[in-house]
């Protein structure tokens, strides 16, 4: 299992770099690159051997493994080449789905702290 482990250790910073830039593609004449926010992670375990004597646990050969992974891109947006320049343009949808909770939170908290406002605590 050590040695996997480090194999995908090895291997995971050229994942990102590979994953988060898309390939040059044209599209209607236009220049564009693909961008993507990437995360991901990934575990291994492995197992033990016979237990003491005088333990709770039963007695016996124990063996184990186990390995596990997963991982999402989100589109951020395309840098753009056209005769005025290269830009960025950003996708709408990944703001308005992180910003949806956010402003929820914030609107919450300013309720709170005005609802608060209103009562007076009488000694």
């Amino acid at each position: 299992m050590g040695k996997l482990s480090e194999t995908l250790a090895e291997a995971a910073p050229g994942w990102g770099a590979k994953v988060a830039y898309g390939e040059k593609t044209t599209l209607n004449g236009q220049d564009f690159v693909p961008v993507a926010w990437v995360a991901f992670g990934f575990g291994g375990g492995e197992g033990s051997g016979d237990t003491q004597e005088g333990t709770s646990v039963p007695a016996g050969h124990g063996e184990g493994s186990g390995g596990g992974g997963g991982g999402f891109s989100v589109p951020l947006g395309a840098y753009v080449g056209s005769p005025e320049g290269t830009k960025f343009l950003v996708n709408p949808i990944p703001l308005l789905i992180v910003a949806a909770p956010v402003v929820t939170a914030i609107a919450f908290g300013l309720a709170a702290i005005v609802g608060a406002g209103r009562f007076r605590i009488q000694l």
